[in-house]
């Protein structure tokens, strides 16, 4: 691997699939059965599965993203969580007592169960794959990202080159490991909704809860240009300024405020860590040649690809295709229009009529930016 270009695939439950539909773009703008054109592949949450599956066939870019396209068009909400009527009545029994001290087992509290998702990971993935990866040179690091319950520290668990060190930062750090399925569910523990994975003597929950930074670990594992897919909505046509009038005036439901909550974890601080490192490079580009030697560490390049589309609207328009269970769920949470929970929604419809919507749109905002894609990657490929 001739590059330190880093991969950034953040987190959003379902949401993930747009990331597929971008990668999928590149499969095809790339020569077929390229290697992966990064060295570093940083994931949080569902971010961290489609970063693992490249990581795995990082000799064959386009397999890896054929592969990923599949798993993915074929997903059912089953496959990720308990969808039955009495676990979901369970797990709010369960939810309801723990308010009173009334449960004591090892198993994590949640609305949901998601040991289905438990059992996909191990059916599609080979960790081995990726230790030979590493090991042939064919990747520098993969980084899986989760929040520990016990310190509250973001923790980055990577498996990466023998160069690469951990850190220990401001409530964040770094940990060398042997990756594994158990990551995987710690880093895609949406708090509240699916139960808390223990690593360890630790119990983790999803890594974009308290990750202050998405770009730092790509940072420490020596990445110097970034490539970033997003899952927000914040390109499209929305006017944030918009007068009050048009706005809902009534109090907020608990989907809404959940749905808020998630938006908060997963998507509304990446686009300020870009600004941030924009900035930071224009003002080192007016600095002495002297100085600039200083802050060679800081990537000089940076790339997001995030919708042209709202990923809500989207949702909304397949709130449907939930099952029956889930969508009695959300309006119990107060959503009592389709309006209200299609935020909180679009994280759990794993469905594969959204997220063929959601591959579909990443794959032509991908193409759209198809030519500043292959300047990103002409030096390296």
């Amino acid at each position: 691997m001739n590059n330190n270009n880093a991969l950034i695939l953040s987190g959003g439950g379902a949401r993930a699939a747009y990331q597929v539909g971008v990668l999928s773009a590149m499969g095809r703008i790339l020569p077929k059965h390229s290697p992966i054109p990064f060295s570093i592949l940083c994931g949080t949450s569902a971010g961290a599965l489609n970063a693992t599956m490249l990581a795995s066939y990082a000799d064959n870019f386009s397999k890896a993203v054929s592969t990923l396209a599949f798993v993915w068009r074929h997903l059912t909400p089953d496959q990720i969580y308990t969808v039955g009527r009495w676990p979901v009545a369970s797990s709010l029994t369960k939810t309801l007592m723990s308010y009173f001290h009334m449960h004591n087992h090892d198993r994590s509290i949640a609305l949901m169960d998601n040991l289905p998702l438990e059992e996909l990971l191990r059916n599609h993935l080979d960790f081995s794959r990726v230790t030979n990866a590493i090991d042939n040179k064919q990747l520098r690091a993969l980084a899986i990202t989760a929040m520990s319950y016990s310190t509250g520290e973001s923790t980055t668990f990577f498996q990466g080159a023998p160069d690469i060190h951990p850190w220990q930062g401001n409530r964040r750090k770094g940990v060398i490991a042997n990756l594994g399925v158990d990551h995987l569910l710690a880093s895609s523990a949406i708090p509240t909704i699916f139960p808390a994975h223990k690593i360890d003597n630790h119990y983790y929950g999803d890594g974009a809860i308290r990750q202050k930074s998405a770009i730092y670990p790509a940072l420490k594992l020596g990445a110097n240009k970034l490539f970033i897919i997003g899952v927000s909505g914040n390109r499209s046509a929305k006017k944030w300024s918009a007068p009050d009038t048009d706005v809902d005036s009534s109090a907020p439901s608990m989907a809404q405020i959940l749905g808020q909550l998630l938006n908060s974890a997963f998507i509304d601080n990446l686009e300020d860590d870009i600004n941030q490192l924009e900035i930071m490079n224009s003002l080192i580009r007016d600095l002495p040649e002297e100085k600039k030697a200083q802050h060679q560490n800081l990537p000089t390049e940076t790339l997001i690809i995030s919708p042209s589309q709202e990923l809500n609207a989207i949702a909304h328009q397949h709130l449907g295709t939930l099952p029956k269970n889930i969508r009695v769920l959300l309006k119990a949470a107060g959503g009592s229009t389709s309006e209200k929970i299609s935020s909180a929604a679009s994280y759990l419809l794993f469905t594969p009529q959204y997220c063929k919507a959601l591959m579909d749109l990443g794959y032509q905002d991908a193409m759209w930016e198809k030519d500043r894609i292959l300047a990103f990657l002409e030096n390296d490929t």
